[in-house]
């Protein structure tokens, strides 16, 4: 099963490191990782999506607590949340059939066209991890020359907050 896990660490040198070292030590998989400030610029935020059984979370959380930087560390996936990713992918647009299918199915996904060339599209998309794969799947992969996605943000719903 997916999980999302946000930690809220101290923002110091050599502490992601610490982290995706204790992954890496332990054999699991980083699917996605995103690393900003906080409010409060001595923590930084982090979340990280794996994959892995309740009993693998659960020994991953309890060896993040360990980490002197590790201030909190919560499973978004435990409770309601909301997540959303950004990918901007680039595309072959070398004809108007091409072209005017891309602009339909970005339409369709809300997604929004960043930059035209004669034979090229870029598109911006934000929504979940699961939206962004449709919008792969529904556009085909012939015409597809670049990918980039942030990875999963998320945060949980309603006055559930991750703080010290």
């Amino acid at each position: 099963m997916r999980h999302i896990i946000s930690v809220l660490m101290e923002n110091e040198p050599g502490a992601l490191s610490r982290v995706v070292g204790l992954f890496s030590q332990r054999n699991f998989n980083i699917e996605s990782l995103t690393v900003a400030p906080t409010e409060d610029e001595t923590l930084s935020r982090l979340t990280v999506t794996t994959i892995g059984d309740d009993r693998v979370v659960e020994q991953i959380t309890k060896q993040l607590n360990k980490l002197i930087d590790i201030v909190k560390v919560v499973d978004l996936t435990e409770g309601d949340h909301l997540e959303r990713e950004l990918m901007m992918i680039k595309m072959k647009a070398n004809n108007g059939t091409v072209r005017a299918e891309i602009k339909r199915t970005a339409d369709i996904f809300r997604g929004t066209i960043i930059d035209v060339t004669p034979n090229t599209f870029t598109v911006q998309l934000v929504g979940a991890s699961s939206k962004l794969d449709a919008f792969i799947e529904a556009l085909g992969t012939a015409n597809i020359m670049e990918v980039v996605r942030s990875g999963v943000s998320g945060i949980a719903r309603g006055e559930k907050v991750l703080s010290v």
